[in-house]
């Protein structure tokens, strides 16, 4: 399994802004630059974050974009599931397919399901704050001012 670069780079997104110490707002350009990301794909990413509550947005000169929540408050999982189209590890997961010739005495189904249940579970555990125990160091990385 593999998230897309969309979720990959929505959990950057957070991350930028929460590795930012202060409230201030930030300038997409600054987080496309950081991690050499294209504007436009952030813009995009930017306009869904903002739609789900994770970000606050200000259009205009003085505008840019900060955390809507609390880092502690972002449930990493959460960020995920919102993120990518589906999680259809196989063809008998998609709703209305016409399934596996298998599929009445197969395992494998419940097995892969309860392997995605782990591993939201562990996603589920972790917050966006459990990942700024190195801020200091983030801000580095990323030319945070």
């Amino acid at each position: 399994m593999r998230l897309t670069l969309y979720t990959d780079y929505s959990l950057r997104v957070l991350l930028f802004l929460a590795s930012k110490e202060t409230s201030e707002r930030t300038r997409i350009q600054e987080i496309a630059d950081a991690y050499s990301i294209s504007k436009n794909h952030l813009m995009k990413i930017i306009h869904t974050l903002g739609k789900l509550g994770y970000i606050e947005t200000v259009r205009g000169r003085n505008g840019g974009l900060r955390l809507a929540k609390d880092p502690k408050d972002i449930v990493i999982g959460k960020v995920i599931r919102k993120m990518e189209d589906d999680f259809y590890l196989v063809k008998c997961f998609c709703p209305g397919s016409d399934g596996c010739v298998i599929s009445p005495s197969c395992g494998l189904k419940r097995a892969l399901g309860e392997a995605l249940g782990a591993f939201f579970s562990v996603l589920d555990s972790y917050r966006l704050s459990d990942f700024l125990n190195n801020r200091r160091k983030l801000s580095e990385l990323l030319n945070i001012d």
